[in-house]
């Protein structure tokens, strides 16, 4: 009866991994109108998404709310040219061009925006000549998303502050790696207004931004950071990757659904340092104060001319500049992609806290991330990331050795004691209190426990589950090939039975399950591992285990190909091992249970 129980168990965990994968892994949702219109061209209605973070509105101790804030760049005219192409809405304007071999784009000098910037390293599909990343884009575009920093006042303060129309002057037109461009703007009332800007080989840019007061009297002014992203992204509907707002803030972690901020409109935060950003699946728009600073953020929601606006920004707190003196202050835009040593270095760097957590590892985080080390490092060593995963699969079956070994000799014990326990259940099938007590003092007796079998697949659990993760949302896995046909271990294996693996020139519809060759590789050394293994007594429990190999074949044809291939390797791992122990046990491999018959 025990015994029973185990197998049951054991295949409601197994079953019960793949069908919550598929849970929590639906497709994509509808794509909104809205952003249907944008893609295809449609006249936008409004461009410009930001408004200046308000001073006095959240955090403690805060100034009252000030009258005379300035809006960042308004909607369009009904004229404006919404709908036009990227390159000449970036062509209409003065700017300054950048690249560091790893991003290009430019900076607007009509607001001293950071409004354009595409990633040189990975393009939108495994073709090479598929168009590189765009991350940033400026007003007047089908999807603006841009940077902005600047300066906001107070309360019945009247002060002409840059704005999004300001013309700013420039000492440079280009701006290299290691390099820094300085603009500058001056209000004709005895202030000058100076941002200094400078790349560096990766992904950030830092920003510092200077006021010189040569008037008689002292000023009060609120530094200001946003990243402003127009109408609502397309995501991948998963429900274990977050895609939206998140930030680090006095080391916690937050992360803001699009759907919380559309609801909520406005979620304030108060911090000293940390890191606020917008992520997609593998790219990242995120601003990073000093770190010492007292900041009010915001995670902020508005639909204006039809058109839905997201933005987080941040606040700091007021800097009085007295006469003849000047003040700035120093921030951090990353704007690329979440690969994770960049993002490691840059929480060195500038001393800014759990910055890899814009990488979603998960609750399993203490796995996912070494095992990503792991992997990264044997891709290292040999030159695939495919081989990497075969590699970490054989590390990780050494680990587990030891208590695989003990697991499949208890579970001879068990199989050793089936006639015992048939005759224990003929004795004492009406008395099941007394039958659990005879079965307990056999199994104390001959030292066998009933659940040693269900052990290695509990620790399968969380290992499969963090391999998973490693590779959907690690980028370093993206577009990552393998050999043969597997151009992308991140994406299911293209190949499908249906067209008899591309020899019929026909793509199947997607409601027909693929079935690609490695997940029938996998289905085949399952269905072997399982014939290796005694087979039940049950005419039943023997049919179950029969169909499991081709359920699992039919699951995990839409699941990563790095996966599929793991699975696979580690059952012919399984199959090599368990025929090492039985064969060292004296035990032959199948057959009926009882006996000296050693399963799984």
């Amino acid at each position: 009866m025990l015994e029973q129980r185990n197998l049951i168990l054991a295949i409601a965990l197994s079953v019960a991994i793949i069908v919550g994968f598929e849970m929590l892994s639906p497709a994509p949702p509808p794509v909104p109108e809205q952003v249907v219109q944008q893609t295809t061209g449609a006249p936008a209605t409004g461009g410009d998404a930001s408004s200046v973070p308000v001073v006095g509105s959240t955090g403690p101790g805060s100034v009252p709310i000030a009258n005379n804030i300035p809006t960042p760049g308004g909607a369009p005219s009904a004229g404006a040219v919404a709908n036009a192409v990227r390159a000449d809405v970036i062509a209409k304007g003065p700017r300054i061009t950048f690249d560091n071999s790893r991003i290009h784009g430019s900076i607007s000098l009509v607001g001293g925006r950071i409004d354009d910037l595409t990633l040189t390293d990975y393009r939108e599909t495994v073709d090479p000549t598929s168009p590189q990343i765009v991350l940033l884009s400026p007003a007047g575009t089908a999807k603006p998303y841009y940077a902005d920093f600047g300066w906001t006042t107070g309360p019945g303060v009247k002060i002409n502050t840059p704005t999004p129309q300001t013309l700013w002057k420039s000492n440079k037109r280009t701006l290299e790696a290691g390099s820094t461009a300085t603009l500058s703007w001056n209000n004709g009332e005895g202030l000058t207004f100076k941002r200094l800007i400078a790349l560096d080989e990766d992904f950030i840019f830092t920003v510092t931004d200077i006021v010189e007061n040569q008037t008689g009297e002292a000023i009060s002014l609120y530094p200001y950071s946003l990243v402003s992203r127009t109408g609502l992204p397309e995501t991948t509907g998963f429900y274990i990757l977050h895609e939206g707002a998140l930030g680090v803030f006095d080391e916690t972690l937050k992360e803001v659904d699009y759907e919380d901020m559309q609801e909520e409109q406005k979620i304030p935060v108060a911090s000293t340092g940390g890191w606020i950003g917008i992520t997609d699946k593998y790219w990242l728009a995120a601003l990073i104060p000093d770190q010492k600073a007292k900041i009010n953020a915001n995670f902020g929601h508005s639909i204006s001319n039809g058109q839905e606006k997201f933005q987080i920004d941040y606040l700091h707190g007021v800097h009085t500049v007295e006469a003849k003196s000047s003040t700035q202050v120093i921030n951090h835009l990353f704007a690329g992609a979440k690969e994770v040593h960049v993002l490691d270095s840059y929480e060195v760097k500038y001393g800014v806290k759990r910055f890899d957590l814009a990488v979603d590892f998960g609750w399993f985080y203490f796995l996912t991330k070494p095992f990503f080390y792991a992997i990264d490092w044997f891709y290292k060593l040999l030159g695939n990331f495919g081989l990497a995963i075969l590699a970490l699969t054989v590390c990780v079956r050494i680990v587990f050795y030891p208590l695989a070994n003990k697991s499949f000799k208890a579970m001879g014990a068990m199989k050793r004691l089936q006639p015992e326990m048939t005759k224990l259940r003929e004795r004492h099938g009406d008395d099941r209190a007394k039958l659990n007590q005879e079965m307990m003092a056999l199994y104390k007796k001959e030292k066998a426990n009933p659940m040693a079998g269900c052990l290695p697949i509990a620790l399968q659990i969380p290992v499969f589950f963090s391999l998973y993760k490693v590779l959907f949302v690690s980028i370093e896995m993206r577009h990552a090939p393998f050999y043969g046909w597997i151009s992308d271990l991140s994406a299911a294996d293209p190949t499908s039975l249906v067209n008899l693996f591309g020899l019929i020139p026909w793509t199947p519809p997607e409601f027909i399950p693929a079935l690609g060759v490695w997940p029938i590789i996998m289905g085949i050394t399952m269905f072997l591992q399982q014939k290796l293994n005694p087979q039940p007594a049950d005419p039943m429990q023997a049919k179950i285990f029969m169909f499991l190999p081709f359920v699992f074949t039919f699951m995990l044809s839409t699941f990563p190909a790095g996966l599929v291939i793991y699975w696979s390797w580690n059952n012919a791992l399984s199959m090599a091992q368990q025929w090492i122990i039985m064969k060292r046990a004296g035990v032959k491999p199948g057959g009926k249970a009882g006996g000296n018959a050693i399963s799984k």
